[in-house]
Formats: C-alpha cells, structure tokens, sequence
C-alpha cells in the first residue's frame, strides 16, 4: 500500500511535513485540530506538495530527511525546484563480485594469513 509524504503551508508561513495514506484526509484532521501538536497552533492553508512512496518504512525515511531541510528549501522541494531523490541520502553500493557482504573493510590481507 502507497503512503504519501506530504508538506503543508501553516497560517503562520511555516511549512509542515508528515505522512499519511490519504493526505485529503490528514489535511482535514490537522484543520479541524485533530492532527499533530504544531498544527493545532499553526492553521493549515493548504498542502504544498506530495510525494508518493511504496511503503511506510520509505515514507518515514523520507520524512526524517525532509524535516532537516530549511523551510526555503522545503518550498523549493513543493515547487519541484528541487527532487525527493537529491534530498534522500544515496542508497548504500551493493557488494561487487567476490566480495561477501560481511567481509571487514579495514581488514588487509596480512591479518588474514597471520596465525
């Protein structure tokens, strides 16, 4: 099931993020009061943007990278002046051929022959 980042425009000028499976609804829970905390104080407007994710698991990774950004860079992730993908952290290389997974980098080859 899809889950959905999404970034709201609050009455103070401040931007939100959350996620959510059906933003309409979310958005309607946060501006009737019944959503997060910050949005209790700080009305939504409108949302700014979403972001369509294959999972929870993604959507929360997501929303953890999202909420380190400055607000104008918030705003230029919901114009589409910035991607998802470039602020995401680059997913880690797989191994190549004839390195196993669990093999210790720092290891050299002399400690492997040492007794």
């Amino acid at each position: 099931m899809p889950w959905f980042l999404y970034l709201l425009e609050c009455d103070d000028g401040s931007v939100y993020t959350g996620i959510a499976v059906d933003v309409a609804a979310r958005f309607e829970q946060h501006a009737s009061g019944m959503g997060a905390r910050y949005t209790r104080s700080r009305k939504p407007v409108q949302v700014l943007a979403s972001f369509e994710l294959a999972g929870r698991a993604e959507a929360s990774r997501a929303e953890y990278w999202v909420k380190r950004l400055k607000p104008q860079e918030k705003r230029a992730l919901a114009a589409g002046a910035r991607t998802l993908e470039s602020v995401l952290p680059a997913p880690a290389p797989a191994p190549g051929p004839g390195i196993e997974a669990d093999a210790d980098p720092d290891a050299t080859p002399e400690a492997a022959d040492a007794p």
